[in-house]
């Protein structure tokens, strides 16, 4: 095999691999089944479809060093979670809208999917000791404990939507 050809079937193997990776969905559509209570019950039921979100966890942050200290910051690394909120429909019948059995509509209420990031919280510790200390024979001196705590984060915007269907 000569190198063209090998650089040609490394080629190939690298795109079949990628092609071969699979689709990652950000929320798993789900329908809710109410026939159940609509026939024990005999009354219209509401109609639910719903998306349940597949949280997808990022790259931790890395450590940094500060001149002085012996402890990374943070020391607990804060993790990023991405999500999204599937698009949710609730479609109920409403009767007699207007006093007359003609007038029977449909509500709704639409929530349409939106992106979701979340942080999980980290830890700041500062430790006992300093770095060695030349003026100390190389011994690190005492110091205060720190501690700290990196607040959990909530990014997102939902919304609603309320609507209301009349028959033609």
């Amino acid at each position: 095999m000569t190198a063209r050809g090998s650089i040609a079937a490394l080629m190939t193997c690298m795109a079949a691999a990628g092609a071969a990776t699979p689709a990652v969905a950000d929320s798993v559509p789900v329908g809710v089944p109410l026939d159940a209570v609509k026939t024990t019950l005999g009354v219209d039921t509401p109609r639910l479809a719903t998306g349940v979100p597949v949280p997808i966890v990022g790259a931790p942050e890395a450590p940094r060093f500060h001149k002085g200290e012996m402890l990374p910051t943070p020391l607990l690394p804060v993790l990023p979670i991405g999500t999204e909120l599937g698009k949710t429909l609730v479609t109920s019948p409403v009767p007699n809208l207007l006093g007359a059995p003609e007038t029977d509509g449909e509500g709704s209420l639409e929530a349409p999917a939106t992106d979701l990031l979340a942080r999980t919280p980290g830890l700041v510790v500062g430790g006992l000791l300093t770095m060695p200390d030349a003026s100390n024979s190389g011994v690190p001196n005492l110091k205060a404990p720190e501690l700290g705590l990196i607040a959990p984060e909530l990014t997102g915007a939902p919304e609603a939507l309320v609507g209301l269907a009349l028959p033609r």
